[in-house]
């Protein structure tokens, strides 16, 4: 049975970290490998405590260049050196990343041995308030949108792509279909000749079409056009909650969402599911921001360090 999406938040606090909550990084974990949204500091210490596997991370996106959403990225990227990594891995985020990385491998405080791929986006390469394609995989594909931050920030959509139809076993063997690897292939969407020359096609013994889950993550942004684009009927919306609507004009000012707007957006884009995080420490206990957002909407929870959430 192949294992649900897993989104496992390695990081819920806005800033800097508490005893309860380090900085922004997010996993999600798929059958096989894994992706990293953010990477605030001490985020491969969370790695370790969620018992996810280094070797098998892909790919890492970050939002943008405020050191709460990258700053344990050199950490990381390091220890994977030291554990001889060899499969190669992606970096996509703003302008300025390969500067950055540039400079601590000069100063030796980077040591990357595998192949990394780094893919810079400008604030002038994407258009607003749509998607745009950045990384893709077989299974699944990542699309990004410009936010609304007081820096130039990126939102990321993950979805994945339709998987087929169940197999009816027996229908195919009605068709005269051998049990072995032309099941495997009639499964994977590939016709079959059979002995006598006839052709099974795909379509004969699938069900209909099965869509793939998606998954939002919009870190840090003001409420816009863009979040409801990329949150767009996704099974689980990630928004970061900072505030409360008792302090608007300061969620305002700084480039974030109150509990109350990230819950609206959700509404609004028909989200499946919310799940809130990037709080600010004047919470140590979150209720308020998670009460606030289900007078709006209901399907919403809290994000912990290291819970899981299956989408």
């Amino acid at each position: 049975m192949v294992k649900a999406m897993r989104v496992i938040p390695l990081g819920t606090s806005s800033g800097k970290p508490t005893l309860r909550r380090n900085v922004s990084a997010l996993a999600v974990a798929r059958e096989g490998d894994w992706l990293l949204f953010d990477c605030g500091e001490g985020t491969q210490t969370q790695i370790i405590r969620a018992g996810l596997n280094p070797s098998r991370l892909a790919a890492i996106f970050i939002t943008h260049l405020h050191g709460d959403h990258f700053n344990g990225l050199a950490g990381l990227l390091s220890t994977m050196g030291m554990d001889r990594r060899e499969r190669q891995l992606t970096l996509i985020a703003p302008i300025g990343i390969r500067e950055y990385l540039d400079t601590l491998a000069r100063l030796k405080i980077l040591f990357v041995n595998y192949p990394l791929q780094v893919r810079e986006i400008d604030k002038d390469e994407l258009p607003p308030n749509a998607l745009t394609q950045v990384y893709e995989t077989a299974e699944y594909v990542v699309s990004s949108c410009p936010l609304d931050h007081r820096i130039f920030a990126l939102g990321y959509r993950l979805d994945e792509k339709p998987k087929p139809g169940r197999f009816n076993v027996e229908r195919a063997r009605e068709l005269g279909v051998p049990v072995g690897p032309l099941f495997s292939r009639l499964q994977s969407g590939k016709e079959v000749q059979l002995d006598d020359g006839s052709i099974v096609h795909p379509a004969e013994v699938l069900g209909a079409e099965r869509p793939g889950k998606s998954v939002t993550y919009c870190l840090d942004t003001r409420p816009c056009a863009a979040s409801k684009t990329l949150a767009r009927d996704a099974d689980l919306l990630i928004h970061e909650a900072t505030y409360t609507e008792e302090f608007f004009e300061e969620a305002q000012h700084y480039g974030h969402s109150t509990a109350m707007q990230a819950a609206t957006i959700a509404r609004e884009a028909q989200a499946k599911r919310l799940l809130l995080t990037h709080f600010s420490t004047r919470y140590p206990d979150v209720t308020p921001l998670l009460e606030e957002a289900q007078a709006i909407f209901s399907e919403t929870r809290t994000a912990q360090d290291l819970i899981e959430v299956n989408v």
